[in-house]
C-alpha cells in the first residue's frame, strides 16, 4: 500500500475539511455523505486507483462535494469549491466534462448503471481497467440498478467494484433496501465483502482482493451518515439542517494540513483532462436501401444497419430482447458474451432501463453504440435518455412498431405520446423515415452527430415506398416528396414515416393543387431558416401523424392525429378506425378550404 491508514486518516480528513466548506459557502448541499463515506472515496484515489487507467462514479450523487473535493485534492482540474451550487459553477450533482468525472448522476441508480457500462467497455476493448463505483441505499432501492446488477453478474464482470455506503437512513428515514441486499447480489453472482466503511484496515483488505475473481465485487460498506456531528445517524443529517456554528466547527476539526501534502504527492501522478475518442465510421460505403413495393422502415433499417457492420462499422448493437422484432440484430451482427467479449451485439435481456443506462456508459468510454426495444419501452428508458442528452453522448436508439397500426398487441403497445414526448428532450435527435433514403438519412445523421444522442422511429407495419426526388433536400429535415402538379399549392400536407404514402394518396384524391411534404426530422427542420420554411409550407398545411397531434400546430392549421389509447384489432383496421383514412382525410380537408 502507499498510504497506511493513520496518513489515509489525516488525507480523509482533508477531503471532509474542504467538502464541508464547499456546502457551507453554498448554503445547500449534502453533509451526511460527506461525514461518512470520506474514507472510502479516499482510500479508492489514494491507494487504488491507477491515474488514466481506473474510474470512479458516483452514482451517489448527492455526494458531489465529496467527489469534487477529493479529485480537486487529486490534482484534477477543478473550479474554486467555493463557487459550489452557484450559477456558473460546480453543479449541485456530478455532470460528465468535468474533469474526473465519469458520468452525471444524481438522479438514483443511474451511476450503477454507467459503472456497469464503463467495466464492460474494458473487457469488449480487452484492458485491464477497473471501475469503481459508490452508491447509496436511495441507488440500490432504484429498479435501473437492480437491472444493471443483474446483468453485471450474469457478464462476470469481475473488474468492477461496488462500494455500499450503507447506513441505513434515507430522506424520509430508515433506508427500505432489501431485506438482505447481501443475498440478492450473491444470488445475481456477485462476490460479497462486509466491512466497517470507517476502517482503513477493512477498506484496503476489501479493495485489494476485489478483482480478478468470477465476477463484480460488492463491498457492503457500514457507516454513520453525518458521523461524529449532533445529527449523526439520523435522517436529519442527510442535508444541510447543522447549525452553521457547528459546521464550522467540523470544518476546523479537520483541517490537516499533514493530509494536504500527502494528498500533493497523489495530485503529482493526477491524468490529463479526458474527453472520448470515437472511433471515425465510414458511412459511405453502405449503400442506401432499396425496396419495391410494401417493406417495413424497420426492415430498410436493418438492411442498411447490416451494410454498415458488413463494411466494418465499429458499432456496438443490442437490444432488450427484441433485437429481431426491430431489425437490430442482423447478420453481421455477433453475440458479445463472457469471458471472452468479442462481438458487436449485446442481449441486455428485458432490461430496457439499465440498457439505457450501459450504453450511456459505454458511450462515455468512447464507443458508438445503439440499443433498440419497441417505441413505447422508450418510457422505461426516459431518464438514461434525457441524461445522455444532457451529457452529449452519441447514443443511437432504434425504437420499432411506432404506432396503433401495430394492431393486435392492444394498447398497451400502441404507441401515441412518446414521439412527442422525444422531440422535447433537448438535445435529442429524433427521426422517422419513410423510405431508403429518409433511413440511411437517419442513420448517417446520428453517427455524424459526436455530441447528442438520436432516436430513430421505424414501422412495423409495412407500406407503399414514395420514392424521394433527386434533388431533394433531406437534410433540411423536410422536404417536398410529392410535388404539385399546378402552378399554385393550395394545400401543403405534412406527414412523416409510415403516413408518407397515405398522405400522397390523399394528395392525389384532391387534386393538382396540393403537396406533400415529408418531414424525417423535426428539429432539423425547425434550425431552418424562415425563407426555406416559408417555401415548402405553403397554402392551408394539413399535418398527418399517428401520434399525439398538439405539437404539429407548430406548423399545421390542421391535424390528423391521435390523442387517446390506442385499441386491440389488426393493425389496418385499427389504422382505420382512428381516421386514417384516404377518403375521411381528403373529406375533412376540402370541407376545411372550401
Amino acid at each position: 500500500m502507499r498510504f497506511d491508514a493513520k496518513q489515509l486518516r489525516e488525507m480523509s480528513k482533508t477531503v471532509r475539511a474542504h467538502a464541508l466548506n464547499a456546502v457551507r459557502n453554498a448554503g445547500s448541499g449534502h453533509v451526511g455523505i460527506v461525514l461518512g463515506a470520506a474514507d472510502i472515496v479516499t482510500a479508492v484515489y489514494a491507494n487504488f486507483l491507477r491515474p488514466g487507467v481506473d474510474k470512479f462514479v458516483l452514482s451517489a450523487g448527492h455526494g458531489s462535494a465529496l467527489l469534487y473535493s477529493v479529485l480537486a485534492l487529486a490534482g484534477y482540474d477543478i473550479d474554486d469549491l467555493s463557487e459550489y451550487r452557484k450559477f456558473g459553477g460546480l453543479p449541485g450533482h456530478p455532470e460528465f466534462g468535468i474533469d474526473g468525472v465519469w458520468a452525471t448522476t444524481g438522479p438514483l441508480g443511474q451511476g450503477v448503471g454507467n459503472a456497469v457500462g464503463l467495466a464492460l467497455a474494458e473487457k469488449i476493448r480487452g484492458t485491464d481497467g477497473v471501475v469503481y463505483c459508490l452508491c447509496s441505499d436511495g441507488d440500490l432501492s432504484e429498479g435501473v440498478a437492480a437491472e444493471a446488477i443483474a446483468f453485471a453478474g450474469r457478464y462476470e464482470l469481475n473488474n468492477l467494484v461496488l462500494i455500499w455506503d450503507d447506513n441505513g437512513v434515507s430522506i424520509d428515514g430508515a433506508a427500505l433496501v432489501d431485506v438482505d441486499m447481501a443475498a440478492r447480489m450473491a444470488a445475481a453472482g456477485w462476490n460479497v465483502k462486509y466491512i466497517d466503511g470507517n476502517n482503513f484496515a477493512d477498506l484496503n483488505r476489501a479493495l485489494r482482493s476485489a478483482t480478478g475473481g468470477d465476477g463484480p465485487t460488492f463491498i457492503d460498506a457500514k457507516t454513520v451518515i453525518g458521523r461524529e456531528s449532533s445529527l449523526a445517524g439520523t435522517s436529519a443529517a442527510h442535508g444541510l439542517e447543522l447549525s452553521d456554528s457547528e459546521m464550522m466547527l467540523l470544518v476546523e476539526r479537520n483541517i490537516s494540513y499533514i493530509g494536504d501534502a500527502l494528498w500533493m504527492m497523489v495530485a503529482a501522478d493526477a491524468p490529463k483532462r479526458y474527453a472520448p475518442n470515437y472511433p471515425k465510421i465510414n458511412v459511405e460505403k453502405a449503400p442506401v436501401p432499396v425496396a419495391t413495393g410494401k417493406i417495413s422502415s424497420r426492415e430498410l433499417s436493418a438492411m442498411y444497419l447490416d451494410s454498415l457492420l458488413t463494411n466494418g462499422a465499429k458499432l456496438i448493437g443490442g437490444s432488450a430482447d427484441l433485437g429481431r422484432n426491430t431489425g437490430a440484430d442482423v447478420k453481421h451482427s455477433m453475440d458479445i458474451v463472457a469471458p471472452d467479449f468479442r462481438g458487436n451485439y449485446i442481449n441486455y435481456g428485458v432490461r430496457e432501463h439499465a440498457m439505457g443506462a450501459i450504453m450511456n456508459g459505454l458511450a462515455i468510454a468512447g464507443m458508438r453504440v445503439y440499443g433498440s426495444t419497441f417505441l413505447v419501452f422508450s418510457d422505461y428508458m426516459r431518464a438514461s435518455i434525457r441524461l445522455a442528452a444532457m451529457s452529449h453522448l452519441p447514443v443511437i436508439y432504434v425504437f420499432s412498431h411506432d404506432s396503433v397500426a401495430v394492431g393486435a398487441d392492444g394498447p398497451t403497445h400502441q404507441p401515441v405520446e412518446q414521439l412527442a414526448s422525444l422531440r422535447l428532450v433537448p438535445n435529442l435527435n429524433v427521426y422517422r423515415p419513410c423510405n431508403g433514403d429518409e433511413v440511411a438519412y437517419a442513420w448517417k445523421s446520428a453517427i455524424a452527430s459526436n455530441m447528442r444522442p438520436s432516436a430513430i422511429i421505424l414501422s412495423r407495419q409495412k407500406f407503399e415506398q414514395i420514392p424521394t426526388p433527386n434533388n431533394a433536400e433531406i437534410k433540411r429535415g423536410a422536404y417536398v416528396i410529392y410535388p404539385a402538379g399546378a402552378r399554385k399549392v393550395r394545400v401543403t400536407i405534412i406527414a412523416t414515416g409510415a403516413e408518407v404514402p397515405l398522405a400522397v394518396s390523399v394528395a392525389k384524391k384532391l387534386g393538382d393543387a396540393v403537396q406533400v411534404v415529408s418531414m424525417p426530422s423535426v428539429a432539423d427542420f425547425r434550425r431552418q431558416d424562415v425563407k426555406y420554411k416559408n417555401k415548402i409550407l405553403v397554402g392551408y398545411v394539413v399535418a398527418i401523424e399517428a401520434a399525439a397531434s398538439a405539437p404539429w400546430f407548430e406548423f399545421a392549421d390542421a391535424v390528423v392525429g391521435i390523442d387517446s389509447f390506442g385499441t386491440s384489432g389488426d393493425g389496418g383496421t385499427v389504422y382505420s378506425h382512428f381516421g386514417f383514412d384516404t377518403d375521411v382525410i381528403a373529406r375533412d380537408i376540402l370541407n376545411k378550404i372550401k
